[in-house]
């Protein structure tokens, strides 16, 4: 089920906008009232598309636009207002909008564009994935993601889904930090401490697989995240 942050400062519109999205669509609907509200919620969890008004207390649409994109570059943002001009317009696709439709709309023709935004950007992340190495030489050891596997020599390991996933994000982030953050709500969608637990005995498994060989190594960088090096 694709998520959705809806940030709406007309309670009736998001309220309708809401249950019809969740009904028809089939989609989780967070709705959030005003700018600031909508940017804590945003920080706090994983969503699949955001659909922002513009004329908002407290933070306006374009701003909370400008905020989404210095975290998330790639999400579908569609903003939704009154306003026509075309200034207004182009303002939004300047701030990193994919879409803007005009109140009044009908609520069909959101769904219509919802689906095609969610629909390009399935399409944007398979290609991206295919482009994506699978095969990674770590020292003696070598890495195969799709297989889910390490070997050095004769000596086989085969991982989990998640170590296998762990491994490969720290692969792509070779002598670069991966923040706990990234690495959480790329593979669990949820950074809370529970999954974060999880994920520190998942990365103790891959430390042992990799142990024999001193050049390769994981550190801890405190306060951010892991690092894997290769000497």
């Amino acid at each position: 089920m694709k998520k959705i942050l809806l940030v709406e400062d007309d309670p009736n519109l998001g309220l309708l906008l809401q249950d019809y999205l969740q009904l028809k669509g089939k989609f989780e609907v967070t709705l959030c009232k005003d700018g600031e509200e909508g940017l804590r919620a945003f920080t706090k969890n994983p969503y699949d598309l955001v659909i922002l008004d513009v004329m908002m207390p407290k933070k306006d649409g374009f701003t909370l636009g400008k905020d989404i994109r210095k975290v998330n570059a790639n999400i579908p943002i569609i903003f939704a207002t009154a306003k026509a001009m075309i200034e207004d317009k182009t303002q939004a696709f300047n701030l990193g909008g994919d879409d803007y439709i005009t109140k009044p709309f009908r609520i069909e023709e959101l769904l219509l564009r919802i689906n095609a935004l969610l629909k390009r950007a399935e399409n944007a992340e398979k290609k991206n994935v295919d482009d994506t190495p699978s095969q990674f030489t770590l020292g003696s050891y070598n890495f195969d993601y799709t297989s889910q596997l390490i070997t050095r020599g004769e000596t086989l390991q085969k991982l989990s889904t998640k170590e296998a996933e762990l491994l490969r994000l720290l692969c792509l982030k070779r002598n670069e930090v991966l923040t706990r953050e990234e690495a959480l709500l790329n593979i669990w969608h949820d950074d809370n401490y529970f999954n974060g637990r999880s994920m520190d005995v998942f990365l103790s498994k891959i430390r042992k697989y990799l142990r024999d060989d001193p050049a390769v190594e994981i550190i801890n960088v405190h306060g951010r995240g892991y690092k894997l090096l290769i000497n």
